[in-house]
């Protein structure tokens, strides 16, 4: 139960360490909310992201992306070119 509790209290820390950092520093953990993300590049890359959230986590030269989306974007193959109607 020691354990746990010290896990809790470590995370909670690093967390919360990791929010307030500067963007400079070595430690940085940045969350930005996505409205709507589907201009071609990520489109072609399958990151369209609806009403979702971008999580950066940097240590060091380590950088980490997690983007995730409420909203489960359209399958590539049924998307018409532009232009067409």
């Amino acid at each position: 139960m020691r354990m746990v509790l010290v896990a809790t209290v470590l995370c909670t820390a690093a967390l919360a360490v990791g929010l307030t950092a500067p963007a400079h520093s070595l430690f940085t953990i940045d969350i930005r909310p996505v409205f709507l993300q589907m201009d071609p590049v990520s489109v072609a890359e399958a990151r369209t992201r609806a009403l979702g959230l971008d999580v950066d986590v940097r240590l060091g030269s380590l950088h980490l992306h997690l983007g995730w989306s409420a909203v489960a974007p359209p399958d590539p193959s049924t998307l018409r070119p532009a232009g067409t109607i």
